[in-house]
């Protein structure tokens, strides 16, 4: 791959009704910056609302997912009308806070930071302080993600979980989850606890049996640039079971570029990729579904 090709991709083609990237990383100026991607040259702020908004992408919601991002994320929020927030910490940061450093399935050791000096309980609180400002419309990213943390870690995890939820429920905003590897213990403790009257799969994974849950529940499936990836038959025969009305669609930027640019940075611009390929599977006209995108997206976050 030649180097031009790792930079970022071209812009394409505008879609014919705007809609609403639901979940995405800016760079917030952040140390180990999620919205950051190594290699990259970022865009400015002004560059990525141009791009997306010549493509129809008119509003974003910001995800600061760890406690270096959470300020960050609202200030970031109050400064760009198209952008409101949404604040958690990431089921993979919330062992770390709880001292819990185990080898994981994935290989990796845990990689400390200075933020995980506070206690988890401390970066709970500090999460449901900051809900509280009108630009923030959800509590997300959290959830479960097996993948990236052994037994300990897992008990961390389910505990974290059930606190955002709880947040979610007492401040009346949505809920987005991170379900990596965990299908039946996030759905076991969504029944067990009760779920948000607004929960969302943010960069739904699962297979045809957890998008009938979904379904059943009333929980919303948010599609990422996965869906578009050549290997991924099972995830789009699941995308196929989802109704119309509960259908959600995202970057999770800068990663999960859509196809045919996998490797490569993503933003909110190259949201239509996904889009069109979501229109392909579901069998509905472009302009009709991008209309339900953005009325869904408006049911679970409300308008800005």
């Amino acid at each position: 791959m030649s180097r031009r090709e790792r930079g970022w991709p071209p812009v394409p083609e505008a879609l014919p009704v705007a809609v609403v990237d639901n979940h995405t990383h800016f760079p917030v100026g952040a140390d180990d910056d999620p919205g950051v991607r190594e290699g990259s040259d970022p865009l400015t702020m002004a560059e990525q609302l141009e791009r997306a908004a010549a493509v129809g992408v008119d509003r974003m919601v910001q995800v600061g997912c760890d406690l270096d991002t959470l300020a960050p994320s609202v200030a970031l929020a109050e400064e760009h009308p198209e952008i409101v927030a949404a604040l958690a910490i990431h089921p993979n940061e919330a062992p770390l806070h709880a001292g819990v450093l185990e080898v994981a399935p994935d290989g990796l050791n845990p990689a400390l930071a200075p933020r995980h000096e506070t206690s988890l309980a401390d970066a709970v609180v500090r999460v449901a302080e900051l809900a509280r400002h009108e630009r923030v419309r959800a509590i997300g990213e959290t959830g479960l993600d097996y993948f990236r943390g052994g037994e300990r870690a897992r008990e961390v995890q389910r505990a974290a979980f059930r606190e955002h939820v709880a947040i979610a429920k007492e401040l009346g905003l949505a809920l987005q989850i991170h379900d990596r590897d965990a299908h039946e213990d996030v759905v076991a403790l969504l029944l067990a606890d009760g779920a948000p009257e607004r929960t969302v799969f943010h960069c739904f994974s699962g297979d045809v049996g957890l998008a009938r849950a979904c379904a059943e529940h009333g929980w919303y499936v948010s599609v990422a640039g996965p869906v578009t990836f050549k290997a991924n038959d099972d995830l789009r025969a699941a995308v196929r079971e989802v109704p119309r009305e509960l259908l959600l669609v995202e970057t999770d930027a800068p990663y999960l570029t859509p196809a045919p640019h996998r490797g490569r940075p993503n933003a909110p611009y190259l949201l239509p990729l996904t889009v069109r390929r979501l229109a392909e599977e579901t069998g509905v006209p472009l302009a009709d579904l991008c209309h339900s995108l953005t009325a869904n997206t408006e049911a679970v976050y409300g308008t800005w």
